[in-house]
């Protein structure tokens, strides 16, 4: 591990600790964006991770910089998720932007001064890009128009900026698909009513509507043809930065468990000296650790062939190990645990929320069933016991006794 990522896991998790955890059930009350917040992680450095030096980041490798959303997620996860978000479009920004863009952009980004999310998802299609209807329009000018909408879009009305999945024809397919940074600022662009999502307040979130929005060419992120990639790297990397903030999310849970429980009195002896509460927080405890090795092994695959399957297994296993751990931390702590000053009903609600964004883990289900049919594809044959292979193919061997 290198001194530069000590440093700054060092610095995500004092944030997660001084910052985000003793304000975000005052956050929430709020109802509105911390910018504080954000502004403190961006001069500590958490909002370039993966940007190049030369334009204020970090410079750190995916499979490092990943790292850093387990720190945050001690304090909240849906406050790392934003932050993902917003250093997955500042990585593509940096990296893949024009350098009209770079020189507007780059360094805003990065010192999280300006905020940026990613618009992919639209209200009519859920976890399936394919049914995608915004439209831009690429006017003789170069400049592209732009009309459609997008929904759960995070930060929404709060970012400066949004990296926006488009289509440039009426055919169906993805060829077409291209990535346009739309700046918050734009005519035409509005968003509806804010989502009520209890255990997370402060994380705006709605429809964008963009009614004949018109963009330069200078944004271009992403061109026709490269869109639909390019999102589905930004999905991946999104899907393994949320495994990532779950064990942030798990420790916290784990942690509170042990804080009550190795000073709870019952039956003669405190609640930690019992059997069943060891194994129950033991059981968290290795889910735990499981979860570490998978989300990094998930990380260090990103950009591979291996990179999507490895990603899916991530989603799908960690955010249910998260799910499952808050509500055994919940469970050691009885009643006292359904009481918000101990934050475990929030943890569980987040957990919920991070099975479900960015696809859910039904989806990587999918991801994993059709991996497992290539590979079945590619097996031999196992032989045919005698006598079965003369059945009808719809017989069932059993009701045939």
């Amino acid at each position: 591990m290198s001194e530069r990522l000590d440093t700054i896991l060092a610095a995500a998790r004092d944030h997660a600790t001084d910052v985000v955890a003793p304000n975000v059930d005052t956050w929430n009350a709020a109802k509105a964006w911390p910018r504080n917040a954000s502004d403190k992680a961006g001069a500590a450095g958490l909002t370039g991770l993966y940007a190049p030096e030369e334009f204020g980041g970090q410079g750190l490798p995916l499979s490092d910089g990943i790292q850093v959303y387990e720190q945050l997620g001690l304090g909240d996860g849906a406050y790392a998720f934003a932050l993902s978000m917003h250093n997955i479009c500042t990585y593509a920004g940096c990296g893949y932007g024009t350098d009209a863009f770079k020189d507007a952009w780059a360094r805003n980004l990065t010192s999280g001064r300006k905020l940026a999310n990613f618009a992919l998802t639209e209200p009519q299609s859920g976890s399936d890009p394919m049914k995608m209807y915004t439209r831009a329009t690429i006017n003789g000018d170069g400049t592209w128009t732009i009309s459609g909408a997008k929904a759960w879009v995070s930060l929404a009305g709060e970012a400066d900026i949004y990296f926006t999945v488009v289509k440039t024809r009426d055919a169906p397919g993805h060829k077409d698909m291209a990535m346009i940074a739309i700046p918050a600022d734009a005519a035409g662009i509005s968003f509806g009513p804010m989502y009520d999502t209890p255990s997370y307040n402060f994380l705006p979130m709605s429809e964008m509507y963009l009614d004949n929005v018109v963009v330069s060419e200078d944004n271009i992120i992403l061109p026709v043809g490269q869109g639909f990639q390019g999102s589905l790297m930004a999905i991946d990397i999104a899907r393994v930065s949320i495994a990532s903030g779950c064990c942030g999310l798990m420790q916290a849970a784990l942690d509170t468990a042990l804080s009550y429980s190795k000073n709870r009195k019952m039956f003669g002896g405190k609640n930690l000296d019992l059997d069943g509460i060891q194994w129950m927080l033991g059981g968290v405890a290795t889910d735990l650790e499981a979860s570490r090795l998978l989300y990094r092994k998930a990380a260090a695959a990103l950009g591979t062939p291996e990179g999507p399957l490895m990603a899916a297994h991530a989603k799908r296993f960690v955010p249910d190990a998260a799910v499952k751990a808050a509500n055994t931390c919940t469970q050691v702590l009885g009643g006292m645990g359904l009481l918000q000053p101990y934050g475990l009903d929030r943890l569980s609600r987040l957990a919920q929320m991070l099975r479900i964004v960015d696809g859910t883990t039904e989806i990587s289900r999918v991801v994993i069933g059709r991996a497992l049919q290539k590979r079945a594809a590619g097996l031999p044959d196992l032989p045919v016991p005698k006598g079965f292979g003369e059945m009808e193919e719809d017989t069932d061997p059993i009701a045939a006794e």
